[in-house]
C-alpha cells in the first residue's frame, strides 16, 4: 500500500530542510567531564527553545522530554551534543531524530495513560523511554543490534517497555493490536504490515520522506481505510529498510 499524504493543515511556519539520509552535520563532540548540572541546564534549555516554540504542545510530552536525560541514550563521544536542534549520530549510519522531529510525533499522537505503542525505530531507546512516562507499554523495534544493545543498558529497569530485535517493517505482530504506531524517523510509505497491527481508530504518526524533503504526519485507522494527513515539513533522519522499489525505466 502507498501511504495517502494530505496537505490538510500543513503547518509552513517551521524549518523546513532537505532529508537526512544519515548525513548529520556537524562530527562529534567528546564528552569532557561535562557535569549532571549542566546537562539539566541543556535539557531545559531544549525544552524553552526546541519544543515549546514549535507546537509540542502536551504537557506530558514537554514534562517526560524534561525528565529524561538524553545523554544517557547517546555514545560517549556525542554526549555533549545531545541537546542540538541535529540529527545527532549514533553509528553505524544511524542517526538520533532531532527532539523537537520526536515531540511533535508524539504530541500529534494523542497519546493516554492507558495506550499501548508501537514504536518503530528504536534506536539506542531514547523515544521509548519518553514514552514510558507517559503510556501503559511501549514495544519498541529496532533493527541494529548494536543500538539494541545501548538501549538494553539505558532502559534497564523500566518495566513497561519490550525491545524487540528485527526487521522494522514488519513491527512486532505477537502483541498486536496496538493503539497507537509511532515511526520515529522518516520513510517512504508505511507497509501494510505495520497498519495491520493497529487496532481500529488507532492513531498513527510518521515521518514521511517525499521528493527529497522530510515531513511529518499523523491520522487514523477506521473502517473505511488510513491515510496520513502532513502537518509540518521538517527535518527528520530517515529509517533504513522501508525503501520503495524504484521502477526501471528504459
Amino acid at each position: 500500500m502507498t501511504t495517502t499524504i494530505l496537505d490538510t493543515g500543513l503547518d509552513t511556519g517551521l524549518l523546513a530542510t532537505d532529508r537526512v539520509d544519515g548525513q548529520a552535520g556537524g562530527s562529534g563532540v567528546a564528552d569532557a567531564g561535562t557535569s549532571p548540572a549542566t546537562y539539566d541546564a541543556m535539557r531545559h534549555a531544549m525544552v524553552a527553545s526546541q519544543l515549546r516554540t514549535n507546537a509540542v504542545n502536551d504537557q506530558r510530552v514537554v514534562a517526560a522530554m524534561a525528565r529524561v536525560p538524553r545523554e544517557q541514550f547517546m555514545p560517549a563521544d556525542v554526549r555533549s551534543i545531545a541537546y542540538r536542534d541535529t540529527a545527532i549520530p549514533l553509528g553505524g549510519g544511524r542517526y538520533a531524530n532531532l527532539p523537537m522531529a520526536t515531540g511533535r510525533l508524539l504530541t500529534e499522537a494523542y497519546l493516554t495513560a492507558t495506550d499501548r505503542v508501537l514504536l518503530i525505530g528504536a534506536a539506542t531507546g531514547y523515544t521509548a523511554a519518553v514514552l514510558s512516562e507517559i503510556v501503559g507499554s511501549v514495544v519498541a523495534v529496532e533493527s541494529d543490534p548494536a543500538l539494541l544493545a545501548v538501549a538494553r543498558t539505558a532502559l534497564a529497569g523500566v518495566g513497561n517497555v519490550e525491545l524487540v530485535e528485527g526487521p522494522m517493517a514488519e513491527g512486532h505482530p505477537g502483541r498486536a493490536p496496538y493503539d497507537v504506531l509511532i515511526v520515529d524517523g522518516a520513510i517512504d510509505s508505511v507497509p501494510d504490515a505495520l497498519i495491520a497491527q493497529v487496532r481500529t481508530d488507532g492513531r498513527v504518526a510518521a515521518g514521511i520522506a517525499e521528493r527529497g524533503l522530510t515531513r511529518l504526519a499523523s491520522g487514523r485507522k477506521t473502517d473505511g481505510g488510513f491515510a496520513l494527513v502532513a502537518f509540518v515539513d521538517v527535518e527528520c533522519v530517515t529509517l533504513p529498510g522501508f525503501e520503495t522499489p524504484k521502477p526501471f525505466k528504459f
